[in-house]
């Protein structure tokens, strides 16, 4: 089933969809298993989480996520920066198997690319420890 609709069940879905695409790729599978874990529960439960943090920013939900996703980013070990290119290219692959309204992708896509940016800003771009 598609949506037409941003909600709290298709960003759930999108969740489920691309973390799959994330498990399976060569690249980032690594980087999120070594973070999250490789069982069933850790990654249900990183979903969860993320999927909160997709609610807050796209549905305005207060009080769902609680966490620091760019501090989180800034304590993996260091990867290319080329990687932030696949998760996006995941991420539109998944926002188009789970949204019909092509309005709907753009607004996530976008959304994930400025998060993506400012991200890639902090990371590469100034120091830190």
């Amino acid at each position: 089933m598609k949506y037409n609709e941003i909600n709290p069940e298709s960003i759930a879905k999108l969740m489920e969809i691309f973390y799959n695409k994330i498990r399976k790729n060569q690249e980032l599978g690594a980087i999120f298993n070594a973070k999250v874990g490789t069982d069933e529960e850790s990654w249900k439960a990183h979903k969860e989480k993320i999927a909160s943090f997709w609610r807050a920013n796209l549905l305005g939900e207060q009080g769902v996520y609680n966490g620091y996703p760019l501090k989180a980013h800034l304590e993996l070990d260091p990867f290319p920066r080329e990687y932030f290119h696949i998760w996006l290219s995941l991420f539109d692959e998944s926002l188009k198997e789970v949204y019909h309204n092509p309005q709907c992708q753009a607004q996530i896509l976008q959304r994930a690319k400025t998060i993506a940016q400012r991200f890639q800003k902090m990371i590469y771009d100034f120091p830190h420890s």
